[in-house]
C-alpha cells in the first residue's frame, strides 16, 4: 500500500501535514508553528479596528479621462490638496478608455476600503443610457461636487469662420464634410454640439465626429489642422485661446461666464441650447461610514480652500462645492434628463443595440440549456450502481473550499502575500511536497504573483496591516 494510503488508513480524520506517520517529526512541527502563527495574526487583527488610522498608505485617484484635460488638472489639484489634508500620497491613475466606461468602471468596482477615489465626469449619467456599460451613478457613493462648466466651440484663428453663423452655414452647404472632437463618440462635448445641430435644424451626421480621448488631444489635432471644430469647456481651450491660436465662437450656456465676458452665449446668438458638463468626487458603494465621512470632510476643505480656488479662477472653472446628498439629487435629476435626451430621436444613432451584458446572458442561457438537455438525458439523475466519492476527495475539497474561505477572512486583515502564503502551504503539504521545496516556492510564488498583479499591472490587491 502507497504511503498516501497509509496515511489516510491510519488517520482519516486529519490532513496529510498533520500527520506524524506521513512526515519527519520537525516538519510536522513546522507546519503546526505556521498554522498557530497565522492563527494567533488572525485573532488578534480581526478584532483590531483600524478606522482611527485611516488612511494609513497611498490612496488612488481614478480619472477617467486623458492627461492635460479638464478633468485631469482640476483631479490633480485636488489630488495635491487632499494629500496635505490626509498626509498620505494620492495617486492620480489615468484610466481611459470606451468614452469614460474604462475609468468609471474601475472606480465603482474598486475595493470599497476608502482607499480608492473616482473623478466621476457628467458621462456617468449617459454611458449606461447607451447600452456601453451598466455601470451608474447608483454604483457609487457621491462625496462632493467640485467643478461644472458649460460647452463651448472653437475653431482656429487663421479659420474662415469668425462667427458661430458663418460655420452653420458652412455646414449646410457641406454637410458632413467638416469634423470635429473634443471627447469619445456620445460624450458630453459630442452631446453638446449634436444638440447645437439639431437646435438649428440640422442632422448630427452634417458634422463629422472623431473620437478622442479628451479635449487635450483634440485641441492638438485642431492645431495641426485634423480638425476644423472642437467643442469643449473655455477652461480645457484656455491656454491656447489666450495665446490667439484659437477662437471661440460661442458657449453654451445661460448666462456670460465670469472669466469670460467678452464671449457671447448661444442664447445671446439665437441659439436656445445649454449644457454644461459636471465632475464631482465619489467612493464605491460600501466603504464604511466613518471612513466616507474622513473622506467628505478632505474633499470639503480641498474644494473650498483658497489656493484652489485660486486655480479654478485663473483657468476660468466654474469651481463648486456640492455636498454629498445635494449631490446624490443632482445625479439623479441629471440621469433621468439624459435618459430622456438619449430616448428622443436625434440621439438614436448613439445607442448601442447590444449592451455589455449580452455576452454573459448568452452564456448563462447556454448552461441552462446544457442542463436541461443532461436532466433530459437522464444524466443528472442518480443510478443505484454509481460509485460514492471516496472520503479523500471529500476532504480534498474541503480543504479547497476552506482555502478560499481563509482567503476571504484573512486577506484584508494580513494581506494578499502572507494569506497567499498560508494557503500555498497548505496546498503544498497536501500534495506531499517537501518542506525545503514548499517553503522557497510559497515565498517566490507570492511575491511574484503580488508584484505581477500589484506593481506591474496595478490591481489594487488587499494589503493588510504589513503593507503587502
Amino acid at each position: 500500500m502507497s504511503r498516501f494510503a497509509c496515511c489516510f488508513k491510519e488517520h482519516p480524520g486529519l490532513p496529510g501535514f498533520l500527520n506524524f506517520t506521513s512526515f519527519d517529526y520537525a516538519q510536522d512541527m513546522l507546519y503546526i508553528l505556521i498554522f498557530a502563527f497565522s492563527s494567533l495574526l488572525l485573532s488578534v487583527f480581526s478584532g483590531c479596528d483600524r478606522r482611527d488610522s485611516f488612511p494609513n498608505r497611498p490612496i488612488t485617484f481614478i480619472c477617467p479621462w486623458g492627461a492635460g484635460g479638464g478633468t485631469d488638472r482640476i483631479s490633480r489639484q485636488l489630488a495635491f490638496r487632499l494629500e496635505q489634508e490626509l498626509g498620505v500620497p494620492v495617486n492620480v491613475v489615468n484610466a481611459t478608455g470606451g468614452g469614460g466606461v474604462t475609468g468609471h468602471s474601475r472606480g465603482a468596482r474598486a475595493r470599497p476600503d476608502g482607499y480608492t477615489i473616482t473623478m466621476v465626469t457628467v458621462e456617468l449619467n449617459m454611458l449606461h443610457w447607451r447600452g456601453l456599460t451598466s455601470i451608474s451613478h447608483e454604483d457609487f457613493e457621491p462625496v462632493m461636487m467640485v467643478n461644472q462648466d458649460a460647452a463651448a466651440v472653437f475653431v482656429r484663428t487663421d479659420s474662415q469662420w469668425k462667427t458661430l453663423g458663418e460655420l452653420e452655414q458652412v455646414i449646410r452647404d457641406n454637410p458632413g464634410k467638416l469634423k470635429a472632437s473634443g471627447t469619445a463618440f456620445g460624450g458630453i462635448w459630442h452631446v453638446a454640439l449634436v444638440g447645437w445641430l439639431t437646435t438649428i435644424g440640422l442632422q448630427a451626421s452634417d458634422v463629422t465626429w472623431i473620437a478622442m480621448s479628451g479635449a487635450a488631444p483634440s485641441l492638438q489635432e485642431l492645431m495641426a489642422d485634423g480638425l476644423d471644430i472642437v467643442a469643449c469647456s473655455l477652461p480645457e481651450a484656455q491656454v491656447l485661446l489666450k495665446a490667439d491660436k484659437i477662437r471661440c465662437l460661442g458657449v453654451m450656456a445661460d448666462r456670460r461666464l465670469p472669466g469670460y465676458p467678452e464671449i457671447s452665449t448661444f442664447k445671446e446668438l439665437g441659439v436656445d441650447w445649454q449644457v454644461s458638463t459636471h465632475r464631482g468626487i465619489a467612493l464605491p458603494v460600501g466603504v464604511s461610514e466613518s471612513r466616507s465621512l474622513v473622506i467628505e470632510n478632505a474633499v470639503a476643505r480641498a474644494a473650498k480652500s483658497k489656493e484652489y480656488l485660486q486655480y479654478m479662477g485663473s483657468t476660468g472653472a466654474g469651481a463648486a462645492a456640492m455636498p454629498s446628498e445635494q449631490y446624490t439629487r443632482f445625479l439623479e435629476k441629471t440621469d433621468k434628463a439624459f435618459g430622456s435626451i438619449f430616448a428622443g430621436p436625434s440621439f438614436e444613432g448613439f445607442q448601442h443595440k447590444y449592451g455589455p451584458m449580452l455576452f454573459p446572458a448568452v452564456l448563462s442561457a447556454l448552461l441552462g440549456i446544457c442542463l436541461l438537455a443532461c436532466f433530459a438525458s437522464g444524466s443528472l439523475r442518480s443510478t443505484p450502481d454509481r460509485e460514492e466519492i471516496s472520503r479523500t476527495a471529500m476532504l480534498d475539497m474541503s480543504i479547497l473550499i476552506g482555502c478560499v474561505v481563509l482567503y476571504i477572512l484573512t486577506a484584508e486583515t494580513l494581506g494578499f502575500v502572507l494569506s497567499a502564503a498560508v494557503i500555498l502551504l497548505i496546498l503544498f503539504s497536501r500534495m506531499r511536497v517537501k518542506s525545503k521545496i514548499a517553503i522557497p516556492a510559497t515565498v517566490l510564488l507570492a511575491s511574484f504573483v503580488y508584484q505581477l498583479f500589484a506593481v506591474g499591472l496595478r490591481v489594487p490587491l488587499p494589503r493588510g496591516f504589513l503593507g503587502w
